[in-house]
């Protein structure tokens, strides 16, 4: 492979010349980037970032923890985030803490050493105080609700919003009997706490009491919770005649339960989900939900560990809170498909 001194005595220029070209760093002008730029392409030149990385005391690789990688939002938002990294000449590493605390504690005490430049991670299960600790072995950036008490940045969407949007939508369907499915005591990371105060505070505007028996504890987030969840409730002796789940996974299931028992969605039950994942816009029918601007989730996150990594920035941790959209579809409005942009939420 051609060398840049080969390049740039082809190209009858100086070797920083060409440095200036790969790196679209320093003044060159039009005639002369163009005729370097051709040599490049005719000699298929390559620069080794390994090597320009590590002049610059990096290493090009920064990391991803997200608690389950089989998960249809964490899956989505990986693909998203390697995508956004290799516009930054980056490899992510990703790897799943299981969403416990010994998980998440080992993988950030250990994950990578010196080998990441800098970690991105979605904590369920650490306190605070113990995120606070690991921020300071290299730049880290944490998603969802929880925080590192200042130490480090935090990319989040507004969950109370989000949901308040949710159940004031079913609300307005004439719903009055709404199950919010999805309540995580046993996890730390807040999430699921944020979602049921949007909705208890959509239910208090409307003038209806939360029900306790229409809150509904899960062990996850997944499918099989969902129908068990809301299979119960519709088995009860007081049925919910609409379900807001905590994600699309339990939405997906909730609506296997009304099935199961020939009950028509949304006609008889109403059901929407939080995260937008692919498989609820071709599920039948379409599924409702709460859409996070998952692009933008990676983009910012990469964004922090650039201003991070590669401009030293000591400035104080930042709360970066993205957008989210009201997705209507059929589960909870037959026939119609709409989307609420995030300041109408």
């Amino acid at each position: 492979m051609a060398n840049l001194r080969e390049v740039a005595a082809r190209a009858g220029v100086s070797v920083r010349t060409v440095s200036n070209v790969v790196s679209g760093a320093g003044p060159v002008a039009p005639a002369t980037r163009a005729r370097v730029q051709q040599v490049l392409d005719e000699v298929q030149y390559r620069p080794n970032l390994a090597a320009r990385h590590l002049r610059g005391g990096r290493t090009g690789v920064v990391g991803l923890l997200v608690p389950e990688l089989d998960s249809p939002y964490f899956a989505e938002l990986a693909g998203l985030l390697v995508r956004a990294a290799a516009t930054r000449s980056w490899t992510v590493l990703i790897d799943q803490t299981g969403g416990s605390a010994e998980g998440e504690r080992r993988l950030l005490s250990g994950s990578g050493g010196r080998v990441l430049d800098g970690l991105v991670v979605s904590p369920w299960a650490l306190p605070p105080e113990e995120l606070t600790r690991h921020a300071g072995d290299r730049p880290l950036v944490v998603l969802g609700e929880r925080e590192a008490a200042g130490a480090a940045d935090h990319v989040t969407v507004d969950n109370v919003a989000a949901a308040h949007a949710v159940t004031s939508h079913l609300l307005a369907t004439g719903r009055t009997r709404i199950a919010a499915v999805g309540v995580q005591p046993h996890l730390a990371n807040g999430t699921a706490a944020q979602r049921l105060l949007g909705h208890r505070r959509a239910l208090a505007e409307a003038g209806l009491p939360a029900d306790p028996a229409l809150e509904v504890t899960t062990t996850t987030l997944h499918r099989a919770e969902g129908a068990r969840a809301v299979g119960a409730l519709l088995d009860g002796p007081a049925a919910p005649d609409a379900v807001f789940c905590f994600s699309d996974q339990l939405a997906l299931g909730a609506q296997r339960a009304a099935y199961e028992r020939g009950l028509r969605v949304p006609a008889d039950l109403a059901v929407a989900g939080f995260d937008d994942i692919e498989d609820g816009r071709y599920a039948t029918p379409s599924l409702t939900t709460v859409a996070p601007d998952k692009e933008q989730i990676a983009e910012r996150a990469l964004q922090c560990l650039a201003d991070r990594v590669e401009r030293r920035s000591s400035a104080p941790a930042q709360r970066i809170v993205v957008p989210h959209r009201l997705v209507v579809r059929e589960s909870t409005a037959p026939g119609r498909s709409r989307e609420v942009p995030a300041q109408d939420v």
